[in-house]
């Protein structure tokens, strides 16, 4: 949803509700944890490492489910007060071009798994208020091989709304700037974890 002016926290949640009700706009639910993505959408994967040990991994774990890895400049999330979890709907609101752009995701799936690489992830997908379509995933992991804590963004999408459509290339500029933002907001909430 493209806005002329900020919405008010009164209007995000009515926006929530209303795409709480509505069905996942692409058919791969799910796809994000396949090594291969789905045919037709553009696919970014960008990897940072946080450090090492454990307590970086707690600690990264930690801020992802606080979302921590959304705290950027000009993009702020509407969410439950909860851990992530399947079915939760949040709102994405970015400011760009004097327009605020309010985006619908829902929760697809998390994954908890210990074996052969320690890891927590949670993927959620576009609903249709989303500018884009498709999955996207967030995930730390703590390798055993070398004790490295990372955190791992992988999406696919393409255009969903028409002004997405004819602004791809500045689109694709502000998904490759949120994902280098959100690396560094993960890096910098365990660096500040560790103070």
């Amino acid at each position: 949803m493209f806005l002329l002016q900020q919405p008010s926290a009164e209007q995000i949640n009515e926006f929530i509700a209303i795409q709480s009700q509505l069905e996942l706009t692409y058919s791969s639910i799910g796809a994000t944890r396949a090594p291969t993505p789905p045919d037709g959408f553009q696919v970014d994967h960008n990897r940072i490492c946080l450090g090492q040990g454990r307590a970086v991994y707690e600690q990264a774990r930690r801020a992802l489910c606080d979302w921590q890895h959304f705290r950027l400049n000009w993009v702020s999330l509407h969410r439950p007060d909860a851990l992530p979890e399947p079915g939760q709907t949040v709102a994405i609101l970015a400011h760009a071009l004097g327009l605020w752009v309010l985006n619908a995701s829902r929760v697809v799936y998390t994954l908890e798994e210990t074996e052969p690489v320690q890891r927590f992830a949670f993927a959620y997908g576009t609903l249709p208020e989303h500018a884009e379509c498709g999955e996207e995933r967030f995930q730390v992991e703590w390798r055993a091989d070398d004790d490295s804590v990372w955190y791992d963004l992988y999406a696919f999408s393409r255009p969903q709304q028409l002004l997405s459509k004819i602004a791809a290339p500045y689109v694709r500029r502000k998904q490759k700037q949120f994902a280098r933002e959100s690396l560094q907001a993960m890096l910098s909430a365990v660096s500040k974890a560790r103070n």
